[in-house]
């Protein structure tokens, strides 16, 4: 099974942070980085459940939105990649799939926490 725990408490870390943050500081840039990570979060997420299919773009709800979309996102990719690393397991994922769900989690989580050294 694959653990998503790092995944799950880095999104939901960051998350919280961006909650928690002044309105002056999610409008000079945290908010920014926290929408740009959920979408990033969010097409990662589509593309392992919908491969093949173009994914949607996250749309902008607000700076004060940023850490709830970035929780949705994140939680979104930690299913997906659990429902992956199953189906792998099983036998029935995509042999052709480009990235196993461990690589993907590696590089989701770095993700992460480069956003939130940033903001």
């Amino acid at each position: 099974m694959l653990d998503v725990t790092p995944l799950q408490t880095a999104v939901d870390a960051l998350a919280d942070r961006l909650r928690a943050l002044p309105q002056s500081r999610l409008h000079h840039g945290a908010a920014a980085e926290g929408l740009a990570l959920a979408r990033q979060l969010a097409t990662r997420a589509q593309l392992i459940e919908r491969p093949g299919e173009p994914p949607y773009e996250l749309p902008d709800a607000g700076v004060f939105a940023a850490g709830d979309q970035l929780a949705v996102a994140g939680h979104d990719l930690v299913e997906a990649l659990r429902a992956a690393a199953v189906r792998m397991a099983d036998g029935t994922g995509d042999s052709d799939a480009k990235v196993a769900p461990a690589e993907e989690l590696a590089e989701a989580v770095r993700c992460v926490r480069a956003a939130a050294e940033r903001c």
